[in-house]
């Protein structure tokens, strides 16, 4: 399945709310600011509103600290010369 991601919208490996939340982490990750209405609408067919909630928080959680980990040129798995 990892290896479909990029072509997620045309595989048939991936359910509809399960592309739903693909689209949803791929906007989060890159220009946030194109997240829009049609995107909300889209995640409300297959989620609720609190989980969809839990799902914008838990993609920037892993978003956020994959930038962090790069932004410190650190390997995830290696250790961190802060510490």
């Amino acid at each position: 399945m990892i290896a479909e991601i990029p072509g997620y919208q045309d595989s048939a490996l991936f359910t509809p709310g399960e592309k739903a939340a693909i689209h949803f982490a791929e906007t989060l990750a890159g220009d946030h600011r194109q997240a829009s209405q049609e995107l909300f609408d889209e995640l409300r067919e297959h989620f609720t509103e609190p989980e969809i909630i839990d799902l914008g928080w838990r993609i920037v959680t892993f978003v956020g600290y994959g930038r962090f980990i790069h932004a410190l040129g650190l390997e995830i798995g290696k250790t961190c010369p802060l510490s």
